[in-house]
């Protein structure tokens, strides 16, 4: 098990099953895939999961904007709470300036999630 499914393991663990499972799938597929070019650090859990959050909203978008985009929408919502979360718990002191990386272009370029 990776270092990123056993932190989320710890911290998603009374999620309701299919949003955690979600969630791990996103995230562990960034993972997988390295990171994005706007990672400041390559092995960040909080970039990661920020990652894994844009693509969450990009298949949202994609989708027909009925019921059938509400996990995703969610599982999107809860991975940038875990992003910040994990950035909070490493770097606190550059809380901030994380949190406003999320809406750079460059990362809202972002990645998908094949499916």
């Amino acid at each position: 098990m990776s270092t990123l499914a056993s932190w989320l393991d710890e911290r998603t663990g009374r999620a309701p099953a299919a949003l955690a499972e979600r969630a791990r799938q996103y995230a562990l597929h960034c993972e997988a895939a390295g990171p994005a070019a706007s990672d400041a650090s390559p092995t960040s859990t909080a970039n990661t999961l920020a990652d894994a959050a844009v693509a969450a909203l990009g298949q949202v978008l994609s989708q027909a904007g009925d019921r059938s985009a509400a996990l995703d929408l969610l599982v999107g919502d809860a991975l940038i709470t875990l992003a910040l979360l994990a950035q909070a718990e490493t770097a606190p002191a550059s809380l901030g300036e994380f949190a406003r990386t999320l809406l750079r272009p460059e990362r809202l370029a972002g990645r998908r999630l094949a499916t």
